[in-house]
């Protein structure tokens, strides 16, 4: 009966000595897949932030070419806007690569 129970013993112990390395290794893959979808995350981030910028150009641009004599108002509201929608990324692009 000692043996058994000594048997069993070591057994454990070997067993959680080799389980310990495996769950550094799942930590870090899990580290590493959580990179990844930080990088996604920022990449949306600035996709979205080009088509938002992209679709304040195009506004601007038709609304110029109805009323030329307010170009100089909307040139300046559509600056501004962008300049949000870039501060906004900044922030979404900096709290993915911080997760």
């Amino acid at each position: 009966m000692k043996s058994m129970i000594s048997k069993l013993v070591t057994m454990s112990a070997v067993t959680a000595a080799a389980a310990t390395p495996a769950l550094a290794q799942t930590a870090e893959a899990g580290a590493s897949t959580g990179k990844g979808y930080a990088v996604i995350g920022g990449g949306l981030a600035v996709l979205g932030a080009g088509i938002g910028i992209g679709l304040i150009g195009k506004g601007a641009t038709e609304s110029m070419a109805r009323q030329p004599e307010i170009a100089g108002k909307i040139q300046t509201a559509g600056i501004i806007l962008a300049v949000f929608i870039e501060g906004a990324t900044l922030f979404a692009v900096a709290a993915g690569f911080l997760a």
